[in-house]
């Protein structure tokens, strides 16, 4: 008989069973620790000599995540009482133990500076380049989490001046014309229409994400509002490998669809030769992520959010054609060449006393882009395009493992600007986790094989 042996399936919670020391070398050698000193050192090439292990901090504050330490005094009092952590954490016998400013002077250089989002880059094209990114679909979602400080009391707004009743003339309606499009034109970039971001650069977006703590709201599973003051995080992840390809951070009160435009645009700059789809829920169902994946060479699969819109005439809820007896064609296949959906009779023709007076159709043919949100591919309604929309759950997943085991939801911060510092570092962690682990399953199975 055959023996047939499996691969070894060894996974981030085998990595955390591991030795300490292990463990902390497996994650942080998928950083380039380095870049991150250097960057922080060119800001201390003046002034007083530098006597802390500036390295070691680094590492520390990485570690910090990976074992739960709530608070950065939490982190010192470990350092103190265990001499051997101390050790793994980089720092020298003679090193004395860092306080909190010199933390907090830490955090603020890398405030100050993009190295930890460029690392994050640098971690997913390492993972491309070792063949532990494949995937065909990409799934986008945001996750909340609150602010450390207390919301400032609400502001009362001055009474605006009533409007004057009756309809304008035509010269004070032009008027008002030009003073709404002039304000449309001042607003920020993510206070406008969805579409304005289309044609703006990837790093501008990035630059004006809004980042404050602010009140946001979403509807639970019994549909009631919850409301939460802190921060979003956004993130577009592979369904099969399950890395945070791209990741944003945001106010609470910035809508998740007017995220997805930056997500989708970083992801069509990473080398990701397989990717195929983009799935979302129906939160971002706007004709601008539509045309966004369109402009990807990409397919879409949203979730449709009807918004006060007739039945369509011959078609049923998904949009397929309907015979004359309203029963519905079925999905045969797209072509990629001409971006056209074909459907087949419906399955009740062969029963149906109209088959042969020639009012039905035997194949019926749609392209995409008739209208890219309705018409997608695969279908709508297809067991296709339901099985492509399952994967979408592989973000849920992330969005619980950044909580629950990275310290997602500790936020020890007042403002956005540090509180960003802290998503950076977890999305980062979880990242290098991510690899470790693939670097050890690789690892095992040459082991087997051998």
């Amino acid at each position: 008989m055959t023996i047939i042996r499996q691969q070894s399936l060894f996974g981030i919670q085998e990595l955390y069973e591991m030795e300490p020391t292990q463990r902390y070398e497996s994650i942080i050698f998928a950083v380039d620790l380095d870049s991150i000193y250097l960057e922080i050192n060119k800001q201390l090439r003046l002034g007083a000599p530098v006597e802390l292990n500036y390295a070691a901090m680094i590492i520390s504050m990485f570690i910090r995540i990976v074992e739960r330490i709530p608070t950065i005094k939490d982190l010192i009092k470990r350092l103190n009482d265990d001499f051997v952590f101390k050790l793994n954490c980089g720092f020298l016998v003679s090193d004395n133990t860092p306080s909190e400013a010199a933390y907090s002077r830490v955090l603020t250089r890398l405030s100050d500076s993009k190295i930890l989002e460029k690392e994050q880059e640098k971690v997913v094209l390492q993972a491309i380049a070792e063949g532990f990114i494949t995937d065909d679909t990409v799934a986008i979602d945001a996750t909340h989490f609150e602010a450390r400080g207390q919301a400032p009391p609400k502001e009362e707004k001055p009474k605006s001046e009533p409007k004057k009743r009756g309809r304008k003339s035509k010269d004070e309606r032009e008027q008002w014309l030009i003073e709404q499009a002039e304000k449309e034109a001042n607003l920020p970039i993510f206070e406008k229409k969805i579409e304005a971001q289309l044609d703006v650069p990837l790093a501008e977006l990035r630059a004006e994400v809004p980042r404050d703590p602010k009140w946001g709201v979403k509807k639970n599973s019994e549909g009631k509002n919850v409301f939460w003051y802190g921060y979003k995080g956004h993130l577009a992840v592979g369904t099969s490998s399950q890395y945070i390809l791209q990741s944003l951070f945001s106010s609470g009160s910035l809508n998740d669809g007017k995220a997805a435009i930056p997500l989708l645009k970083g992801v069509d700059e990473l080398p990701l030769p397989f990717l195929r789809y983009e799935v979302m829920d129906a939160g971002y169902d706007y004709e601008p992520f539509y045309e966004q994946v369109h402009r990807m060479g990409n397919l879409s699969v949203i979730a449709y959010n009807k918004k006060n819109e007739s039945e369509p005439i011959g078609f049923d809820k998904n949009f397929a054609p309907t015979c004359f007896r309203e029963h519905t064609y079925r999905y045969d296949s797209f072509d990629t060449k001409y971006e056209t959906l074909k459907y087949t009779r419906p399955k009740e023709y062969s029963d149906c006393p109209l088959a042969n007076e020639g009012i039905c159709h035997k194949v019926y043919k749609v392209k995409i882009t008739t209208d890219l949100r309705r018409y997608t591919a695969p279908a709508r309604g297809s067991e296709a395009w339901k099985k492509l929309f399952k994967r979408r759950s592989a973000v849920e997943r992330v969005n619980a493992y950044l909580k629950e085991f990275f310290q997602l939801n500790n936020v020890r911060y007042r403002t956005g600007k540090r509180a960003k510092v802290h998503f950076d570092i977890v999305t980062l962690i979880y990242n290098a986790s991510k690899l470790a682990v693939d670097r050890i399953n690789v690892l095992l199975n040459q082991q087997q094989a051998a």
